[in-house]
């Protein structure tokens, strides 16, 4: 049985933009009340850098300018409500300042697998004491035991798994198989053991089944598609509102290549785009309802045999991208998942954590 899990990413706009009620608590409100009309669970991956720079902001000023009050309420009330909330960094935050009326980021941070070991394990531990230290008073089974790297910036691995598992966190949730990217951020994910199935991860490369391994990788659901199947209206919005916040002055050192060498690869850029096969994420603010119902359905054809065990199909979405288009076009698959109990269920982590480790271990 396939245990769809929505992933919410909870956070303001990458460069800094945006106020935190419009993009994370207003949506997510919605959000939760749409999940619990068809008893859907929602898993806020939430931006603890953010939050506790939100946090310290209104200690320093006695102003609640960026709503920390109201995050606080809101993770607290989506776990009194049975949904979850788990680890998300945008490592940059930890040191920004608050200047002219907007954070500036910290952005030799800003790739968190690239920071060492000693860093990362100080970064970690802030974020999980701060959800458990404002979660268990609300449950006191709470426990922050799941991970979310911001860009997916897990790769290379060996300092994220040693810091993760020095911090008691034993889930992460940052890969994505066929994802690849290079710049300031660089991972290759194409050989990750499954698009579907959790693993244990090899210290030395996430990516790697290790069955010693104690960290378990439980992917974001994924298919190499053309390009063709990645229309829907909600992605245009994406990348309209990814133009419109992108970070300025934050690239790669550029290569230095003639003039007729860019055209060329320019167009082979351009080519490529249109032949290959590219990561086509199961992400809920992007896709319509019936691209995730198909690929549901795809996903369930490669279940193992065993197929009464109850394992994770993980969504991604992000707050500050659910618009009210997006939440109609949700219905249909919350809809198709409700009505189908015998197949599928809603679901958190914590629900399926026990059966996931024991497969993992198995598999």
């Amino acid at each position: 049985m396939l245990k769809p899990i929505f992933t919410l990413d909870y956070e303001i706009h990458g460069n800094g933009d945006g106020c935190p009620h419009e993009l994370m608590v207003e949506p997510t409100n919605r959000m939760l009340d749409l999940f619990e009309q068809y008893g859907a669970k929602l898993t806020i991956m939430a931006d603890v850098a953010e939050i506790l720079k939100f946090k310290e902001y209104k200690e320093t000023t006695g102003r609640d300018d960026y709503h920390y009050d109201a995050i606080a309420r809101q993770l607290s009330d989506a776990v009194r409500r049975g949904h979850d909330a788990q680890l998300h960094l945008h490592a940059s935050y930890f040191n920004a300042k608050h200047e002219a009326g907007r954070w500036v980021q910290d952005w030799s941070e800003y790739n968190f697998a690239g920071l060492r070991l000693e860093r990362l394990i100080e970064i970690v531990r802030a974020g999980k004491s701060y959800l458990e230290d404002l979660l268990q008073p609300v449950n006191p089974k709470y426990v922050c035991n799941v991970f979310r790297a911001a860009n997916w910036s897990v790769s290379p691995s060996r300092n994220v798994v040693r810091a993760l598992l020095a911090n008691g966190i034993t889930v992460d949730t940052s890969v994505f198989k066929h994802g690849k990217r290079e710049g300031i951020v660089s991972f290759d994910y194409s050989n990750a053991h499954s698009d579907l199935l959790p693993w244990r991860a090899d210290e030395e490369d996430i990516c790697r089944r290790n069955p010693n391994g104690s960290l378990v990788e439980i992917p974001i659901y994924c298919e190499r598609r053309w390009i063709g199947a990645f229309f829907s209206m909600n992605r245009l919005y994406r990348a309209k509102m990814t133009r419109a916040h992108r970070i300025q002055n934050l690239s790669p050192a550029p290569s230095a290549p003639g003039q007729g060498e860019k055209r060329s690869s320019g167009l082979r850029r351009k080519l490529a785009l249109l032949t290959d096969r590219h990561a086509w994420k199961a992400d809920f603010n992007q896709c319509t309802g019936s691209q995730l119902i198909r690929a549901l359905e795809r996903a369930e054809k490669k279940m193992p045999a065993q197929k009464s065990r109850a394992l994770p199909f993980v969504l991604i979405g992000h707050s500050k991208q659910f618009t009210r288009a997006n939440e109609e076009s949700l219905r249909p698959f919350l809809a198709f998942v409700s009505q189908r109990k015998d197949r599928f269920g809603f679901a958190t982590f914590g629900d399926c954590l026990d059966e996931v480790r024991t497969f993992a271990a198995e598999n």
